[in-house]
């Protein structure tokens, strides 16, 4: 019995990607469909990591293929395709890095970089390839919390290589000074330090890097908004009036130099004692989610206080390691999970298509 294709492709558009609302049909994520005796194959090829939903997804496909009469076997094939995406004008792009998102915060000891490190390791977890450049010069934190000791190699004595954990490439000022000394340092030193570590390193196919920004929005700060090739920005904030003030300024300033911003991840939302449950708001309620209504960016999500987050970080396992199954390492996960979705939406980068121009000089 002849298969349907119309029927086919009919029957696969009412399944819907959960994350993104849409059908694959609609958005032509469905690729390579062949019928033949009874037998259906397919792919579907995703814009952001989630290999966690790929078995349920690949359920409701072979479910929805197998109500069109005729269908006997079929072969779903998941993929994911994470493509390079625009940055701002006249920025250097990186060869080997795909897309650059900068994680900032208008002041520090808002919990930035423990989010930036959760962050980096539930995309890698999804299965995608994940970098951390830790461009807060005058505090690196990301050795301690990665666990990570020693010195990058230079195999070419040119570029370094990336120091590796948990599955991502990571590269510090810290790794190149000693632990206890304090970086003494002008801006444009700094800043000059920090186009080193992102340029100069070896980074390996990436498909998201992750820069820990320094906190405030300063000469260091703004230098890198303009140099380095940003898909776009997240901004961590805690509930708190004093830490919302702050965050505003970080997120105008990365607009004035045409850089998106991805959301705001609203960090230390609520305490829930761990003795008798009870939850409080301890730097008030909700203050992330309306400053992003307020702004008309996307909100991300929160993420509550909890001692165990800071503990597991302290000691070189941050929580999506040390818990992967978890409820606080779910909460990271979705909250990466939609700046990869955010990320996807974005205009793809069409620099590498345009052709080269080159100039002879005929004799």
């Amino acid at each position: 019995m002849a298969i349907d294709t119309q029927a086919l492709l009919q029957a696969l558009q009412a399944v819907i990607d959960p994350n993104t609302g849409k059908d694959f049909v609609t958005t032509k994520a469905l690729k390579n469909l062949t019928a033949h005796d009874g037998d259906v194959a397919f792919d579907v090829e995703l814009g952001y990591p989630c290999q966690s939903q790929h078995a349920a997804l690949r359920r409701a496909l072979i479910a929805a293929a197998k109500t069109v009469p005729g269908v006997q076997n079929v072969s779903v094939n998941l993929v994911t395709r994470i493509v390079a995406h625009a940055v701002q004008r006249g920025v250097q792009l990186l060869p080997q890095v795909k897309n650059i998102v900068a994680v900032a915060s208008g002041k520090g000891g808002v919990g930035k970089s423990t989010t930036t490190v959760n962050l980096a390791l539930a995309l890698a977890a999804e299965g995608a390839r994940v970098g951390i450049l830790d461009a807060d010069i005058y505090g690196p934190s990301q050795p301690t919390m990665m666990g990570i000791e020693g010195r990058p190699e230079s195999v070419d004595g040119k570029t370094m290589e990336p120091l590796q954990n948990y599955g991502l490439q990571v590269m510090s000022i810290g790794f190149l000074v000693d632990k206890h000394e304090a970086m003494i340092w002008r801006g444009p030193m700094a800043t000059q330090a920090l186009e080193q570590l992102l340029r100069q390193t070896n980074w390996q196919e990436l498909d998201y890097l992750l820069v820990d920004m320094p906190p405030g929005t300063g000469d260091i700060q703004l230098t890198l908004s303009q140099r380095v090739p940003l898909t776009g920005a997240v901004i961590v904030t805690t509930p708190q009036d004093i830490a919302l003030l702050d965050a505003r300024k970080g997120v105008t300033m990365f607009q004035k130099v045409g850089v998106p911003i991805l959301g705001v991840v609203e960090n230390m939302a609520v305490y829930c004692c761990p003795n008798c449950g009870h939850t409080e708001h301890i730097f008030g309620a909700d203050g992330g989610k309306r400053m992003a209504q307020e702004l008309g960016v996307a909100y991300l999500g929160a993420l509550p206080l909890n001692r165990q987050i800071r503990e597991q970080a302290d000691t070189g396992r941050p929580t999506v390691v040390a818990d992967p199954n978890g409820e606080l390492a779910a909460l990271y996960k979705a909250v990466a999970r939609q700046v990869a979705l955010a990320i996807a939406a974005k205009a793809k980068d069409y620099s590498s298509k345009f052709p080269t121009i080159t100039i002879s000089r005929q004799t």
